[in-house]
């Protein structure tokens, strides 16, 4: 709950601070901002609290995806240096609403009432749409912001009548209480409830951009600011899986038979859409628009298992997923704004020009493919392990596995671009002090994680 009361707080005071000329100790009162929110997070370690009567719960599951979420967060605020040299006078507003967002992303990890889930996605939602069209300059920005906010406005409509048929059938908003509703009749439900139960499914899997509702996810990842694509990709998928697992455990365990087949469908299609779509991309960035909806994939894999092993898995995953696409997307954000283009040819000759931009990005492929050595290996590693705890599902590991071997043909275009092809007219990209220190330390954690996974695999 600090954590909350401290970022809407830091959100309004940084309002206020974009008042004054300057506008270059936004950056780093941002991350002074997000550092002292990391560490009192993390004081609330084995010190579970309930408030608004047990609406909400910080427990150690909530602690745990809030320190992810804002250590994200943190290391994404460095590749906005551009803003700042550019003197944007929107640059405190970009930032309030990224906390704001935060506070929505840690509201959704940490509810016990499904009111509150809806309004920890509303606050989360609405600041991402506003955040999609902030280059008003730009019509892929606005296209993306509109189409954001249509397909979002609609599928929270889809969400919310699901919570309310839920709430008819059960009498209750809260998670435990409606669990307890369906143990009470052995699992045995009204259609009312089943229905409800789906659409909740169907308006969770939007925010996540599982496959078939994923169809929003390449235009706006592309038409959005780079800076912002990276959050929606990074912080909105892990509050939206935490929040999704949060609610199938608590609310509807003894209902698993029943939204297990649907689940499972949306979860080997949403590997198959993701990993294909991306192989045919030309431009790197809506290549990790597509790589964004496997991953969305595997962390649903997870889900499935739906045993002990779920939750660690996912926050491994998340961590492991999170940490290499903020570097992605961070490297690639500053080859777009000095090279001018975000396809694969772009990266030409930069192993040469940037060698630690270049490696960077190297390890960040190699982790979101699963290359040992690497976090994204143990991330994968440890969901097939979850997943093989039912001998059932191998055929779902077979899957996986062939579709994470294509996953490696499009990631090494990548590496490839940068070590084999010239650089061409292409110049040395200038890099912040900032931008170059935080991508040294994703790397170095990344390779840690992946040397190392016991590290923090075992914290749930």
């Amino acid at each position: 709950m600090t954590s909350i009361i401290l970022l809407s707080v830091f959100g309004i005071v940084n309002l206020f601070v974009g008042f004054l000329k300057s506008k270059r100790i936004l950056l780093p009162l941002a991350l002074l901002f997000l550092l002292t929110v990391f560490a009192v997070n993390l004081f609330s370690w084995n010190d579970t609290q309930s408030y608004f009567n047990n609406m909400l719960t910080i427990d150690n599951y909530a602690v745990a995806f809030t320190g992810i979420m804002t250590l994200t967060t943190l290391l994404l605020i460095p590749f906005s240096q551009r803003y700042v040299e550019e003197k944007d006078s929107n640059l405190a507003e970009y930032y309030s609403l990224l906390l704001f967002s935060l506070v929505g992303a840690i509201m959704m990890v940490s509810y016990e009432n499904m009111i509150m889930l809806f309004v920890g996605i509303e606050i989360l939602s609405i600041a991402m749409y506003v955040l999609a069209g902030s280059n008003k300059k730009s019509l892929r920005s606005n296209e993306a912001a509109l189409k954001y906010f249509l397909m979002g406005a609609f599928f929270t409509g889809i969400l919310l009548f699901g919570i309310v048929l839920i709430y008819g059938a059960t009498g209750t908003f809260n998670v435990t209480e409606i669990g307890a509703a369906q143990i009470a009749t052995d699992g045995v439900m009204s259609a009312m409830f089943v229905l409800g139960l789906l659409m909740v499914v169907i308006g969770i899997s939007f925010k996540i951009s599982a496959a078939p509702f994923h169809f929003w996810t390449p235009d706006v990842y592309e038409g959005a600011p780079t800076f912002f694509t990276a959050f929606m990709s990074t912080v909105v998928k892990t509050a939206g899986v935490a929040a999704f697992y949060k609610l199938m455990a608590a609310a509807f365990a003894a209902s698993y038979v029943t939204w297990f087949p649907t689940l499972i469908a949306i979860t080997v299609l949403t590997l198959v859409v993701g990993n294909v779509g991306a192989v045919i991309q030309t431009s790197a960035k809506r290549m990790l628009a597509y790589s964004s909806i496997s991953h969305a994939g595997y962390l649903l894999m997870s889900l499935i298992a739906f045993n002990e092993k779920s939750d660690s898995s996912i926050f491994f995953y998340s961590l492991a997923y999170s940490t290499a696409t903020i570097a992605a997307f961070g490297v690639m954000k500053m080859v777009a704004a000095q090279r001018g283009s975000e396809k694969y040819d772009a990266f030409s000759g930069l192993g040469r020009t940037n060698p630690l931009l270049a490696f960077a990005m190297t390890v960040s492929m190699c982790s979101l493919a699963g290359i040992p050595l690497t976090a994204g290996f143990f991330a994968k590693f440890f969901v097939f392990s979850a997943v093989l705890q039912d001998a059932s599902l191998m055929w779902l590991i077979v899957i996986a596995v062939i579709l994470a071997a294509v996953g490696i043909y499009y990631y090494f275009r990548v590496v490839i671009a940068m070590y084999m092809q010239p650089a061409g007219n292409y110049e040395r990209i200038q890099v912040g002090s900032f931008a170059s220190f935080t991508l040294i330390f994703i790397t170095v954690l990344t390779i840690l994680l992946g040397i190392a996974p016991a590290l923090v695999s075992d914290i749930l």
